[in-house]
């Protein structure tokens, strides 16, 4: 009895010494454990498993749970003042699922009452634990991320890290039997897992004819985790879930999602991202269902596949296609314009970006709210002056002249070369879907190498520029692009600003854009130097438009992507998650940041 007294009185004692060390280390183990969790459910959907594996993997998987359940009691326990403010509701009905699941071992097989007996039985059900069990691993490993991020680490680096590791996750998924059709070398899923991750598009083996459906599926997982990012739906998971993020761990996020909130704010700006991607795709799949329905000698089930399949890799600018040739493919080339402008807006949309998106949804908020108040006879909103901010103004404004722009260059130089035998609106169609591919989706209608050579080196200039910042596509973005030319214009003037749209821009922004120009152009000379080392049979333009398709993580070829060597696969495979990751982003999470307390004389360099 005194021993029970002297634990309540120095409870907290006890708590601080030996509860939270023992919940620190569960948590770790539970980390471990759903890596173990999610690789198991990916491993019985790639390999064929007798009843035997079945069963051995039934065993791991309540082992498992039975880790999760002690973790759950612990969280319980140790941290009882903490619950409401650390774990949201919805991480509560999770565990409380999962508890539920053990009542199974609680009853005997053979229940006489039938209601009683239906329950157990529903509550025992195989796939229901797999998604409990899996659900509940996303959330320690998002929970986990969070963590670390906590711990001071560099968040660039954890961002470069999570993309290094999914693309390795997803080298391995590749390689599994279900996956191909007759098997990959490993340099090849290396590399098609990178263009998926990336959301490039470049691919060294003709994909129709090397993956199976399971193959597909796993390419999909993989675009749509690239396009929408890994910290974004880690972060969202953690903190949707969890809501157990510090002040520090929140501001951290804000910066690797380009929001200007924390909080409850943080993760609904993530929530708009998710919800805004699978709005837009699911739009797309039905409007491209619309598009190719009774005209592909597909069933119900295979045209549902295709459209979701390219309505992902358009939004996400990745490129992939399940149809031999790409989209160059007879069955749609001549008979389904509709089809390539779908694509096409679907590219647009998902290479402007994401704040772009929000700002879209708070002007379009706005307007429905002053409809509302003037039906209704209520006072009138307060004028807002700038309802698009400058990041949008510019993005919008450069998009829409580099495709007006190099949509009418296509036509001029290949209406009657590459687009001759096509009707006038065909050729119309091409021109804009050419024009808008190479920013960055590298889907392909026409081969590129049968371009005039003025056509190709504008695609390479269009691969180079990119779409939005924070946005699916790649490149340098339009909106360094857009500030490095501004700053041209201000230089040429001889004015000591930048001003556009009424607005001044900052130093910090004109430098950033002139950096991560310079850093691109000295990254693809680099590249192409060592290319012309490693497949020296292959001509400067052609190394040159890869180095450049990599980079900018387009995806368009001149048909030499299979026939590299190794070592080339190697380069275009770095230059692709340089190019997804970001130049300035790598560097940050390698070097570490000086912050300089002096400042030496001030001494003119003599330019020109």
């Amino acid at each position: 009895m005194v021993f029970f007294k002297k634990m309540f009185l120095f409870r907290k004692k006890w708590l601080n010494h030996i509860g939270r060390p023992v919940l620190r280390v569960i948590e770790a183990i539970t980390f471990v454990a759903s890596i173990l969790v999610i690789s198991g459910i990916i491993y019985q959907i790639g390999f064929p498993l007798s009843n035997t594996d079945l069963s051995s993997f039934n065993t791991f998987y309540r082992l498992i749970k039975l880790v999760y359940l002690l973790y759950i009691i612990l969280v319980i326990i140790v941290e009882r003042k903490e619950l409401k403010k650390k774990y949201r509701h919805v991480f509560w009905v999770l565990s409380g699922l999962l508890y539920l699941t053990i009542i199974p071992w609680l009853f005997p097989d053979n229940l006489t009452n039938p209601v009683l007996s239906f329950i157990v039985s529903a509550l025992d059900n195989y796939y229901l634990h797999l998604v409990l069990l899996f659900m509940f691993s996303l959330l320690m490993l998002s929970n986990g991320v969070i963590r670390l991020l906590g711990k001071r680490t560099n968040p660039s680096l954890i961002l470069a890290v999570s993309f290094l590791f999914i693309i390795l996750l997803g080298t391995i998924f590749l390689k599994m039997p279900r996956c191909t059709i007759n098997g990959i070398g490993w340099i090849d899923a290396l590399f098609t897992s990178t263009s998926a991750v990336c959301v490039t598009g470049l691919t060294s083996v003709e994909m129709a004819a090397t993956f199976t459906s399971t193959g597909f599926f796993v390419i999909l997982l993989l675009i749509q985790i690239g396009g929408v990012g890994v910290m974004t739906l880690t972060s969202f998971f953690a903190l949707f879930f969890m809501g157990n993020a510090s002040l520090y761990n929140q501001l951290i996020v804000k910066d690797l999602v380009s929001s200007n909130a924390i909080g409850n704010s943080l993760w609904k700006t993530m929530l708009y991202v998710l919800l805004f991607t699978l709005l837009i795709e699911a739009l797309g799949a039905l409007t491209l269902f619309h598009s190719i329905h009774g005209t592909l000698d597909m069933n119900l089930k295979q045209e549902v596949m295709f459209v979701i399949f390219h309505a992902i890799s358009a939004f996400c600018n990745a490129g992939f296609s399940t149809l031999p040739g790409n989209l160059g493919n007879p069955m749609i080339l001549y008979n389904h314009a509709s089809f390539y402008l779908i694509i096409s807006f679907l590219i647009i949309f998902g290479g402007l970006g994401f704040p772009i998106l929000v700002n879209f949804k708070d002007v379009l908020k706005h307007y429905l709210k002053k409809i509302w108040r003037k039906l209704f006879r209520k006072p009138p909103l307060p004028h807002i002056r700038h309802l698009y901010n400058i990041n949008t103004k510019i993005v919008l404004v450069s998009t829409t002249i580099l495709l007006l722009v190099s949509t009418l260059f296509i036509a001029f130089f290949e209406w009657n070369h590459s687009f001759a035998g096509l009707s006038v609106g065909h050729k119309l169609v091409q021109s804009f879907f050419n024009a808008v591919v190479p920013r960055t989706a590298g889907f392909t209608s026409i081969n590129p190498s049968t371009f005039h050579i003025q056509t190709i080196l504008l695609i390479m200039i269009l691969m180079w520029i990119g779409g939005g910042a924070q946005s699916t596509a790649g490149g340098i973005k339009v909106n360094a692009f857009s500030v490095s030319f501004l700053n041209l214009i201000a230089v040429v003037r001889n004015t000591n600003q930048v001003e556009v749209f009424g607005r001044t821009l900052p130093a910090d922004s004109i430098r950033r854009s002139n950096a991560t120009i310079i850093l691109s152009l000295f990254t693809l000379l680099g590249a192409i130097f060592i290319l012309t080392l490693t497949d020296s049979h292959l001509s400067l333009l052609q190394v040159s438009f890869e180095a450049f398709s990599a980079l900018g993580t387009v995806g368009s070829s001149l048909n030499i992507t299979p026939s590299l060597s190794n070592l080339g696969k190697i380069v275009i495979i770095g230059l692709m998650f340089v190019g997804r990751v970001g130049l300035i982003t790598l560097l940050l999470g390698l070097i570490k940041p000086k912050k300089l307390k002096y400042q030496y004389p001030v001494e003119h360099i003599i330019i020109n």
